[in-house]
């Protein structure tokens, strides 16, 4: 599979595209006054604590605040709070050595609230959902800091090997060589992409990590609640990161100082691929040229159309997504039986896409259409299983029920990409009315005497076809006639195509357009 990704920068953000074999699967945008993304640390301050909920709602300078559940409180959570007030009220030059902290007993699993977060402190949290509609942001007390090959993980001390990494042998040596490399006081996980990669690799890794917690550790030094204390990196080199393999093939952007910025971390993590990074600046838009603006249309909106003549009915409410799936007007077979399998696989293949694509998360229910014989519904439930394999969020997919249904849930961190593909109407600008036929000709004839009663003896008047047609019609008694008769002027018509049908023009004897 081939992988690109088209970076366009402007003047209100980067927009990122991720292709998979030239299809577009990822759409990412970061505005360039973004905050409050997943993986942002924050120094936040404890408002109010919900006994009932067994939560807390913390100020982290969004306008509503942030949502704080015991179960994301981490067992660590008193080692937190202790290492947050310790770091703001540090003194010493070279900071808190955080290989002698103490950490502190565990918190148990079904404690309260209230007995740790007792007080009102300031706390160190992450972002773990984005706001989403009303909701302020979610938060958690799990700390990590990610790198492309391990996870960081302060205070746990636990070494964790990826289960997508399947050989029993590559587990047990990446689990002996990070457990030996390890800092003291963290914790790590060893991600999928560790798969193969040398010692100094690993190391080097959790060496820029631990730098990123001392940066973490010297910013908490005499802040105020609430406060910024680390951004996630942005998209650009976040996705990088998650997904830079030997798949890629091309990054091209269009910003020559991203470009730079862009080949620069390339260069630091994988320099065997810096040559596939490429700068782009060929006139027209980026997205544009690689037919990225023209997918974008296609995929987004409530219907999306399949190759088959199939079609996908998307549509959201406020506790679910459903999608309907209507057959097409090609059929592979007479059998109608296989004909509704081969359709519910493309369509299967085509939501596992748009679910990326849109980043819908939550609870999705898709109406297949009805198959009779059980060997097809599973063949069905594994074909989706396997599109959604290349999906980063966790998700499930159940099996089709009695009634036809599949049930999926995807996990939901930010909110849903939402773009309008529709356009407004140039001729009733999206009312979907526009003005009589009778009224135009009164409207044109009333232009027309106002320029013969203004010295204009020549005219030409631009209309569309159809009105050209109906002024013209009858060679002797035509509209046209009588209004040359009438106001004693040379009015010659002409017909345009890409005039929409009530639009008209004036043109004076220099062939110059007449305003009103």
């Amino acid at each position: 599979m081939n992988k690109e990704l088209i970076i366009n920068a402007g003047t209100n953000g980067v927009e990122i595209a991720l292709l998979e074999d030239k299809k577009l699967v990822e759409l990412h945008s970061e505005k360039a006054d973004a905050s409050f993304a997943v993986g942002d640390l924050y120094l936040g301050k404890v408002k109010k604590l919900i006994p009932g909920l067994n939560a807390a709602f913390i100020d982290v300078g969004f306008e509503k605040d942030a949502f704080l559940h015991y179960t994301d409180l981490s067992p660590f959570a008193r080692s937190i709070l202790k290492f947050t007030q310790l770091s703001m009220d540090d003194k010493e030059p070279n900071g808190l050595d955080f290989a002698k902290f103490q950490i502190e007993p565990e918190i148990v699993k079904t404690g309260k609230i209230n007995e740790v977060l007792n007080g009102k402190p300031n706390i160190l949290v992450q972002i773990l959902k984005e706001p989403i509609a009303a909701k302020g942001p979610r938060l958690s007390c799990e700390l990590s800091l990610p790198g492309r090959f391990v996870v960081l993980t302060p205070f746990n001390e636990i070494v964790a090997v990826s289960k997508k990494i399947h050989s029993a042998e590559e587990r047990k040596r990446l689990h002996k060589i990070v457990e030996a490399i390890r800092p003291k006081n963290f914790g790590v996980i060893v991600r999928t992409a560790a798969e193969g990669k040398s010692t100094s690799e690993l190391h080097q890794d959790l060496l820029d990590l631990t730098e990123s917690w001392k940066n973490i550790q010297h910013n908490l030094k005499g802040a105020q609640a609430p406060e910024k204390i680390m951004s996630e990196q942005d998209k650009t080199t976040s996705i990088l990161r998650d997904l830079l393999n030997e798949d890629f093939n091309k990054i091209v952007v269009n910003d020559k100082n991203l470009y730079n910025d862009t080949k620069t971390y390339i260069q630091r993590i994988a320099p065997d691929k810096a040559e596939i990074v490429s700068y782009y600046n060929n006139g027209s838009p980026v997205f544009d040229h690689y037919g990225i603006t023209k997918q974008v249309k296609s995929s987004f909106g409530k219907t999306v159309n399949l190759n088959s003549g199939a079609y996908l009915i998307i549509e959201h409410t406020e506790a679910l997504h459903v999608i309907d799936v209507n057959s097409g007007y090609k059929s592979v077979s007479n059998n109608q039986e296989e004909n509704a399998l081969e359709t519910n696989l493309e369509a299967a293949e085509e939501i596992a896409r748009q679910l990326r694509l849109r980043d819908i998360g939550g609870i999705i229910v898709v109406d297949f259409i009805d198959m009779k014989i059980p060997d097809n519904k599973r063949k069905l439930q594994e074909a989706m299983e396997g599109f959604m394999k290349t999906d980063r969020a966790k998700h499930a997919v159940l099996p089709i029920s009695k009634f036809g249904l599949m049930q999926i849930t995807r996990q939901r961190m930010r909110p849903e990409v939402n773009i309008n593909t529709s356009e407004d109407c140039p001729v009733c600008n999206g009312t979907g009315k526009i003005s009589s036929t009778l009224l135009l000709e009164d409207e044109i004839e009333k232009r027309l005497h106002y320029l013969a009663t203004h010295s204009h003896s020549r005219l030409t008047l631009v209309v569309h076809p159809i009105v050209y047609s109906y002024l013209t019609k009858g060679f002797f008694s035509s509209i046209l006639k009588k209004w040359r008769k009438k106001y004693k002027t040379k009015l010659t018509l002409q017909e345009n195509t890409n005039f929409h049908l009530i639009e008209f023009k004036f043109f004076d004897q220099n062939e110059e357009e007449i305003k009103f």
